[in-house]
């Protein structure tokens, strides 16, 4: 037992000294991660820097233009904007195989791969973009008489690691010579603006999302083991914050004190507080550092295998555009003034046309091939989304408030940057995985879906990590408080263990220095 015990006491002490330097970092960082995000050009920022459409530089409709870059089959996405190289142009994404519409699983196309951006004026197909077609994208998303600088294509660098990016490598990078000296990231596939990046947010982002996620170790020899290096420091955190609650609990005298009238055996300042905050914050520290782990997806335990989505058969069909639907002059001149974007969906057996005005608002719908507005039919998009799953539908539920699996974040943040509307559809269906499925009634597509593994998750990552859980949430600044609050606990915890550590190897190095004049005497 003594043996055990001094065992215990040894793992804790040599790990704790290095875990204790990336857990005052993982506090540290948090903290900022609660109000600057890691960079991201959110759907909504994205709308509202394209120019309003202007129907006279439109001539193309969207069946001759993709007549003219040789599409002959069904689509997967068609949008209208002034989004590459400064002109309209139709994006158009071919579907790659039969089930193009699912909206999970493997065969699902991430957004860009297979983009094809054609001239709405001279149906061109953008075979390149090149030095003068980033700098046109980014001097149309700036609005604004500002210089810009080129500096070049690259691959990765430390504003552009996530892997929602990888289909529009290699970037052209853009500096705007205004207040925020903002970089413009440009797609190498489709010349979009892909990223934005002020000043302000990448400083931030030095002590924040860049330190916490680790991405030192990204974009260079030890990217390759970025995910495993994530994950065995959060396993080697867990065992430290295990053994040092156990050693706690071991040396702390509940009933009784030691003789210097204390329940912690330790007299120096650092060592008891190091003790008591370990014993008051084991748990949040625990918690932090487990639901971390979480979030990478260890060994992909989270992957339920539950069966794709049948979107196509939900839809009545992939996209498929016609030369009898109506024109982008006759949509633009029945929708309000100032529209930014023409997005072609299919939906409950309809090609619809999304009109958006603003990003932040929910897009007017038209219908393709009149033109009018279109009017949701509840009771066919009820049997139309009974189609999703070979399984029975066992309820269909109207969301007119936010809860728990449904909510809305700020764009910053992890899990925030797309709008949740209200109010949805949660169609739940009667099958082993208890999936459901969040449907937009207005336009009749499928906002997300979840399953039992992926609301565990939920609450193992979001809940434990990032507080998501709308008590709190809804009274702000009460979510600020409890967290700022228990994040600084946690970090004098933290930094308490690095003092212990350094002043202990310290301690052994003049033990060293000494042992070795003494032995030169």
């Amino acid at each position: 037992m003594a043996y055990a015990k001094r065992w215990l006491f040894l793992i804790h002490r040599w790990l704790g000294i290095a875990a204790c330097i990336f857990f005052a970092m993982w506090f540290i960082s948090g903290i900022v991660m609660m109000y600057v995000g890691y960079p991201k050009l959110t759907a909504a920022e994205r709308i509202q820097h394209l120019p309003s459409l202007n129907a006279a530089t439109i001539t193309l409709t969207p069946r001759q233009a993709l007549d003219a870059a040789g599409i002959k089959g069904p689509l997967q996405d068609l949008r209208l904007a002034v989004a590459s190289g400064g002109r309209a142009v139709y994006l158009a994404v071919p579907a790659r195989d039969p089930n193009v519409g699912l909206a999970s699983g493997r065969r699902r196309v991430a957004p860009g791969i297979g983009t094809v951006v054609i001239d709405a004026s001279t149906g061109a197909v953008l075979r390149q973009v090149d030095r003068a077609h980033a700098l046109a994208s980014a001097a149309v998303f700036a609005g604004l008489a500002v210089a810009i600088d080129y500096e070049g294509i690259i691959d990765e660098d430390a504003f552009t690691h996530s892997r929602g990016l990888d289909a529009h490598r290699p970037l052209h990078r853009v500096r705007l010579v205004d207040a925020d000296t903002t970089l413009l990231y440009v797609s190498g596939t489709t010349g979009e603006v892909v990223r934005d990046a002020p000043r302000i947010e990448r400083l931030w982002n030095y002590v924040g999302a860049w330190i916490h996620w680790l991405y030192p170790f990204r974009g260079n020899m030890f990217n390759a083991y970025w995910t495993d290096i994530v994950i065995w420091l959060s396993i080697l955190g867990i065992g430290v914050a295990l053994t040092g609650t156990a050693v706690g609990i071991m040396r702390w005298r509940f009933t009784r004190v030691y003789r210097r009238g204390s329940h912690s055996p330790y007299h120096g300042f650092v060592m008891r507080w190091h003790h008591i905050l370990g014993l008051l914050f084991a748990l949040v520290t625990l918690t932090w550092i487990f639901s971390g782990l979480m979030s990478m997806n260890p060994w992909k335990i989270f992957d339920s295998g539950a069966p794709a989505l049948n979107t196509v058969a939900m839809n009545g069909g992939p996209l498929n555009i016609s030369s009898q639907q109506a024109s982008p002059q006759q949509l633009l001149a029945a929708a309000p003034n100032g529209v930014r974007e023409l997005h072609w969906i299919r939906a409950s057996g309809q090609t619809l046309v999304l009109v958006n005005i603003s990003g932040s608002a929910r897009p007017t719908v038209f219908n393709a091939e009149s033109a009018n507005v279109y009017v949701p039919n509840f009771e066919a998009l009820k049997t139309s989304v009974a189609r999703l799953l070979p399984d029975p539908v066992a309820r269909i539920e109207v969301l007119t408030d936010y809860d728990l699996y449904y909510y809305s974040r700020e764009p910053h943040t992890m899990t925030g940057g797309s709008e949740k509307f209200l109010p949805v559809w949660r169609v739940v269906f009667d099958n082993a995985h208890a999936t459901w499925v969040h449907i937009d009634p207005a336009t009749g597509t499928v906002l997300g879906h979840t399953d039992s593994t992926k609301r565990l998750s939920r609450w193992l990552f979001a809940m434990l990590h990032s507080w998501d859980w709308l008590p709190l949430l809804e009274r702000r600044p009460l979510w600020d408080i409890v967290l700022i609050s228990l994040s600084l606990c946690g970090t004098a915890l933290s930094l308490s263990g690095v003092v212990i550590g350094w002043r202990r190897l310290l301690g052994r190095k003049l033990r060293s220095v000494r042992v070795c004049r003494f032995a030169r005497l």
